[in-house]
């Protein structure tokens, strides 16, 4: 799902698929197979064996397979030592929050891969709230709180954190959602300078599928485009977000028939009828500079 995004968007990519399912888990029944390590691992020799292993991103999403990932670590660090310029964007899909409490999705022994290794060696992170607060082991009850995190998860490697979604209480009312972003290079002298943002985008009353998938591939291409400039790759891509989730939330209501609750098939994004927003979204959602 994620390839399809980029692809919109220019770029050439070689998908792996971490899982074959027969559709998102989102529905009260799935059934395929999950990737695992060495299976991973032929994928990517046959790649090398053709010399076609040259990449100037790598974006990895949701994954069940502890080994999976690890092996993903191999790779992005091989990777890396052909271009030094290439840049890891990692979703480290885990978990969310429901009512208040968290809930992990995938097993739990991913947590310390994700800590220990991922999140060491991706230059662009996207957990929402939950997942950001798992792989630091600190709560977010307030922004300074939610800076404060940012901050422990650059110390551990990725020069860019995009905290996707939050609870915070958002200044625009409690029909918005927060998320926040934060920016950290360092100059030639030495020091480093930090840019921070936050978003405040109108809640939509249903539970979508495939948002983080669509937010992590849609900020690696933004920040392709603007790469010094999180502000502007992050008020396209939570507008282009913002469109797509309308447009779904539009249609599946008018399916679902008026007072009925619309259904996960009918909550699937509507990503191809959504193309000219992701390929040139309308700014209607804007970043304050913190």
């Amino acid at each position: 799902m994620t390839a399809s995004y980029v692809q919109v968007l220019g770029f050439e990519i070689d998908t792996v698929n971490s899982v074959q399912f027969s559709n998102h888990t989102g529905y009260d029944h799935w059934k395929g197979q999950v990737l695992n390590s060495d299976e991973l691992h032929e994928l990517y020799e046959g790649l090398k064996l053709n010399n076609v292993n040259h990449y100037d991103y790598v974006l990895t999403g949701y994954t069940r397979d502890k080994s999976f990932l690890a092996m993903v670590v191999d790779i992005v660090q091989e990777l890396k030592q052909q271009n030094s310029n290439l840049v890891y964007v990692c979703d480290p899909v885990m978990g969310d929050k429901w009512s208040g409490e968290g809930y992990m999705y995938v097993p739990k022994d991913l947590l310390p891969v994700y800590k220990n290794m991922v999140v060491p060696v991706a230059d662009i992170i996207t957990p929402n709230q939950f997942e950001a607060e798992l792989l630091t082991d600190r709560k977010i009850h307030t922004e300074k709180e939610a800076i404060e995190v940012m901050d422990m998860l650059h110390n551990m490697g990725p020069e860019t954190v995009v905290i996707t979604s939050s609870d915070l209480q958002a200044p625009s009312g409690d029909d918005y959602l927060i998320a926040l972003g934060s920016h950290r290079k360092t100059a030639a002298d030495g020091t480093t300078v930090t840019q921070r943002i936050r978003m405040e985008s109108p809640k939509v009353d249903a539970v979508f599928v495939g948002t983080g998938d669509l937010f992590a591939a849609m900020l690696l291409a933004w920040t392709h485009k603007h790469p010094d400039n999180l502000k502007v790759a992050c008020e396209k891509t939570v507008s282009a977000m913002q469109h797509v989730l309308q447009r779904t939330i539009t249609c599946a209501k008018a399916q679902a028939g008026e007072g009925n609750k619309p259904n996960s098939a009918q909550l699937e994004l509507r990503m191809v009828q959504s193309k000219k927003d992701i390929e040139n979204p309308e700014i209607i959602i804007k970043a304050t500079v913190l």
